[in-house]
């Protein structure tokens, strides 16, 4: 009988994570193509500096991260969507919170940056480019899908070693 309602609340916990998944990955989505968009508009008569080597700049970046892989752009774009789908396919399993917000980010990062790609002008299907604009000088210009992306997978394997630490 007791391990019944552990399978009901087990059960029970995965959707309410999946939600959450969702709720970051729709933010992270929402404030990257804000800022893109301001970039945008904002940017084009010139970068602004805002402190010390941080300049918004911006940059088309019809590559992989950190502007590599520039002739593969729709190859990168196909990969996306199969590392959304992956990554939701993956989401159905998150039973804590920590996972689905890290699994969040990682997911609007890529959704955000899939949205240039499929929504701005380029070439052929896939092929917009990113929208880049924070430039610090010493690293190849990003976003804060690009952030969102890095961050998230940094948690994830920080909250996975955590748990094998547990086992």
């Amino acid at each position: 009988m007791a391990s019944a309602a552990a399978d009901v609340t087990r059960r029970s916990v995965g959707p309410r994570q999946f939600g959450y998944m969702f709720g970051v990955a729709g933010g992270v989505v929402l404030v990257d193509q804000l800022t893109k968009w301001w970039a945008v508009n904002d940017l084009t008569d010139g970068p602004i500096h805002v402190v010390w080597t941080l300049d918004f700049t911006l940059a088309h970046n019809t590559g992989a991260a950190f502007s590599s892989a520039q002739a593969f752009g729709p190859l990168i774009g196909i990969l996306a969507l199969a590392l959304v789908a992956g990554l939701v396919w993956v989401g159905r399993a998150i039973d804590n919170r920590p996972g689905a917000v890290s699994l969040g980010l990682v997911l609007g990062g890529a959704m955000g940056n899939l949205c240039d790609r499929i929504f701005r002008e380029g070439d052929g299907l896939l092929g917009g480019p990113v929208v880049d604009f924070i430039d610090l000088g010493w690293w190849p210009i990003f976003n804060v899908a690009d952030m969102s992306i890095v961050i998230g997978g940094i948690l994830l394997l920080l909250f996975g070693l955590r748990e094998e630490v547990r086992s």
